[in-house]
This record gives structure tokens, sequence and C-alpha cells, in this order.
């Protein structure tokens, strides 16, 4: 069975303040996620996968901060990270001023 065509625009759609984050699957395929994230000034609680996952900030900035070794990380546009699954992390805050755009790959552990 043969997927449907898609298309879109990933700046389609962005709110410069949300109450919550918008998060948006745009592809979902056996093995594979593909999301995008609006946050507007938000911050996330502590959370683990058991997935990996690779995102990318296309729009504005966000600091993701790593459990254990209490890491920071800060990402701008283009700038992206692969979290391995297991790894505790939150995202401790995001732009302020603007709409931070995430691109978002969820792919079972290990297949990097």
């Amino acid at each position: 069975m043969s997927r449907p065509f898609g298309s879109g625009n990933l700046f389609a759609d962005v709110h410069a303040h949300l109450a919550d984050e918008q998060i948006l699957d745009l592809v979902a395929a056996p093995g594979i996620r593909i999301t995008r994230i609006v946050s507007t000034g938000h911050v996330t609680d502590w959370q683990t996968s058991d997935e990996d996952e690779w995102v990318l900030v296309l729009q504005g900035s966000g600091t993701l901060r790593f459990a254990g070794n209490d890491r920071m990380l800060v990402l701008g546009p283009g700038e992206w990270c692969h979290i391995p699954a297991g790894a505790r992390h939150r995202v401790e805050e995001t732009d302020p001023h603007q709409p931070t755009v995430w691109l978002a790959v969820h792919f079972p552990d290990g297949e990097a």
C-alpha cells in the first residue's frame, strides 16, 4: 500500500503566543516519526524516551539540559542535537521574543 503524497510549510500557522507547546506530527511510518514543535517561551518537565530523537532549531532558540552531568546545550537556527534513547533531558528555556520552531525526528534506539 503506498502512502499519499504530502506537502506543507514548516512555518505555517506559527503563532507568537501559545498557552502550550504546539506539537504536530508531519510524517509517521513504522520506525520513524517527524514532528514540528513550536515553543513560545515554554519549558518542559524532565523526560526520557525509549526512542532516539534528533532535533533541529529552524527559528528562535532553545536550551536543552541533560541530567546526570547537568550539561546545557544552547541551540539556534540551523543547530541540531542527537538525544539518545534513555537520556533524561528537558527544554530549559526557549526564545521569549519569538516562536522557536523545532524539527524533531524520532526513531528506534540504535538506528542513527
